[in-house]
């Protein structure tokens, strides 16, 4: 019963110091939140919790704010994230369904994400390596001259125009892309790319040469790594809204964010679409972040992630609704890619 108490007086110091960013007092805590015993019962409370590190006092006289164990301890014991209204819900679905490519879905996640948190937003393109082929289109540009088309779950589209050896006729063009669907589709890059190289030996002798430059031209497709390590940022304005010493750490921050294998790395935990990992103040990587928290999620259209997307504000942030927001995020834009 006591521990329940005193972690419902750390509740209400966390979210009062979330909301007036000044620091939580024994008589202010009574006045908004109703605890059901007195004063003296709360002050008690907040020395024990201040001797077990989850609270300190700024300065003599002050109230107290929330540590990192705090939040940390906060953070582990919500008993589920906060469900995002309806309306936020259809407004995430009607700003992300207006997408109309990869591109246009990573910009408008993040954007959508800073917004809904008031944080800053990182997302990232699909990786490649996680990625399967969904379909591959070839389509006789001339008789001597082929569009190869690659489509990844991730959306992601690769073209590449070839010249064959000679004509290619058009019951040999069928044959070829209906070998090539049954050896790749559904599969790993990895996976694919080997069968490719498989695929030239099993087709007739004379159309081993075409087989081969139509493969080697999907394997170049799916080696293609210009978005495996891209990020996307937004909301960086967001960090000028917080105070108490915090825009003094603004510089070193930005500066960090602005490394993408920094980016990458707070993101990195994050590589299941079903869990957010939550990393507050000093748990990070990164000296230069501190004094933030990450709340990342994965997202995918299958059960493993083939991107990651979060948020980095001041570990004085509204917690159940940054974690709602970015794991509702993530679930869209895992939808998303599933139809593409």
């Amino acid at each position: 019963m006591q521990e329940d108490r005193r972690l419902a007086v750390l509740r209400a110091i966390v979210e009062d110091y979330v909301s007036t960013r000044e620091p939580v007092g024994s008589k202010a805590l009574v006045e908004r939140h109703r605890l059901g015993v007195s004063p003296a019962t709360v002050r008690n409370d907040m020395a024990a919790l201040e001797e077990e590190g989850l609270i300190a006092q700024p300065h003599t006289s002050a109230g107290r704010i929330p540590t990192d164990k705090g939040y940390r301890f906060f953070v582990d014991r919500l008993t589920q994230v906060k469900p995002m209204s309806a309306a936020e819900r259809r407004a995430i679905a009607t700003f992300l369904e207006g997408a109309h490519d990869l591109d246009d879905v990573i910009g408008r996640s993040v954007r959508v994400l800073a917004q809904l948190t008031q944080q800053v937003a990182i997302v990232q393109y699909p990786t490649l390596a996680r990625s399967t082929v969904r379909h591959i289109e070839l389509v006789a540009l001339s008789p001597e001259r082929l569009l190869v088309v690659l489509i990844l779950s991730t959306g992601r589209v690769e073209q590449r125009v070839v010249e064959m050896a000679g004509e290619l006729a058009a019951d040999t063009l069928a044959d070829l892309r209906a070998r090539i669907l049954t050896a790749v589709v559904g599969q790993r890059i990895t996976d694919a790319a080997a069968a490719l190289g498989q695929l030239t030996e099993q087709v007739a002798h004379d159309d081993r040469t075409q087989m081969a430059v139509i493969a080697a031209a999907l394997v170049e497709a799916m080696s293609n790594e210009r978005n495996d390590e891209r990020v996307v940022v937004g909301g960086t304005a967001n960090l000028a809204r917080f105070g108490d010493g915090f825009d003094q750490s603004i510089k070193p921050m930005l500066e960090a964010l602005e490394e993408h294998v920094v980016l990458l790395k707070l993101l990195g935990e994050a590589t299941s679409p079903d869990s957010l990992t939550v990393r507050i103040g000093h748990e990070g990587p990164y000296q230069e972040l501190a004094t933030t928290s990450v709340i990342a999620t994965g997202y995918g259209p299958g059960e493993e992630a083939v991107g990651s997307l979060g948020i980095v504000g001041p570990t004085r942030m509204d917690y159940p609704g940054s974690m709602a927001a970015v794991r509702a995020v993530a679930r869209y834009v895992s939808t998303i890619l599933d139809q593409a």
